[in-house]
């Protein structure tokens, strides 16, 4: 586990806004950098649903060859080399100064892996559209093909603002305070496991679903409802605490959503499932 200080934790407003405030702040002499982040794991590739249609000055980030670093043995999803991150963030128009909000299709999983990777290299004004590309059209608001180039940014990737595990890390965790398994049950028991060669989890984990973080529309529950589903869970007061899922996405996800419920940010085990079983010699545990 590399261990650092966190920066306080941020209000709601400054992690979430919802789609009339985003249209108006847009509509600002400054409006905020928009970064469209719609990805399927299973395709058909997110590059695809921009195109037909996006917020208009969004720039497109794929999650997997930008957000995320290439597929291997650290995990399908592991972080992205800095220098690279740092060009294409610039690229994307983000200064050290900007407000960013990142969006998805609507269930914010792919939009809180970005909120987290550009938390992660020190970039603090990072906000999630709430309801995401499908909340933006339900209120009525346009969209357009037209394809940005805005100015190149000066964004710095300062890794290490927010904790990360790593397997030893992860095991650590499990041993001494809690980890949390954020996959769907099923996965979470070894019983089925659509991504990676082995299932199951690791010993010691604890299942508490991502998919509770979010009303059916996908917008997040309440901060008050958040902290109410970490407390039942047993996730409050713990140390150490650490989420993983996957392959680093879902995880990010309860990463956020903890932190919108006024909690500490969790320790997130990038590589995850797909890290994990990368290594033959290290456990699995099936079962509940």
């Amino acid at each position: 586990m590399r261990t650092m200080t966190s920066p306080s934790t941020p209000s709601p407003e400054e992690l979430l806004i919802d789609a009339p405030r985003l249209a108006a702040e847009l509509r600002a002499a400054h409006p905020p950098v928009l970064l469209d982040v719609r990805w399927n794991i299973g395709g058909p590739p997110g590059r695809l649903a921009y195109r037909a249609g996006h917020l208009s000055g969004a720039v497109f980030v794929d999650v997997d060859g930008e957000l995320c670093g290439p597929a291997g043995s650290e995990g399908r999803h592991p972080l992205p080399e800095p220098k690279r991150f740092q060009d294409l963030m610039r690229a994307a128009g983000i200064s050290g100064d900007s407000r960013v909000v990142v969006y998805d299709a609507g269930e914010s999983t792919a939009a809180a892996r970005a909120w987290w990777t550009l938390r992660y290299f020190g970039h603090r004004s990072v906000r999630i559209l709430d309801g995401g590309f499908a909340a933006w059209v339900a209120a009525g608001f346009p969209v357009t093909t037209e394809e940005p180039s805005p100015p190149p940014g000066n964004f710095v990737a300062d890794p290490g603002h927010l904790p990360v595990l790593d397997a030893d890390g992860a095991a650590a965790v499990a041993t001494r305070g809690v980890l949390v398994d954020v996959r769907v049950p099923a996965r979470f028991r070894g019983e089925i496991e659509p991504y990676d060669p082995v299932a199951g989890h690791i010993p010691g984990a604890r299942n508490f679903p991502t998919g509770g973080n979010c009303l059916p529309d996908g917008r997040f529950r309440s901060p008050t409802e958040l902290r109410t589903r970490f407390e039942q869970g047993g996730l409050v007061g713990v140390d150490p605490l650490g989420v993983y899922c996957g392959s680093g996405i879902h995880a990010a996800h309860t990463a956020f959503a903890m932190t919108l419920a006024g909690l500490p940010t969790p320790a997130v085990y990038i590589g995850s499932w797909s890290n994990w079983v990368a290594d033959p010699s290290r456990p699995v545990a099936v079962g509940p």
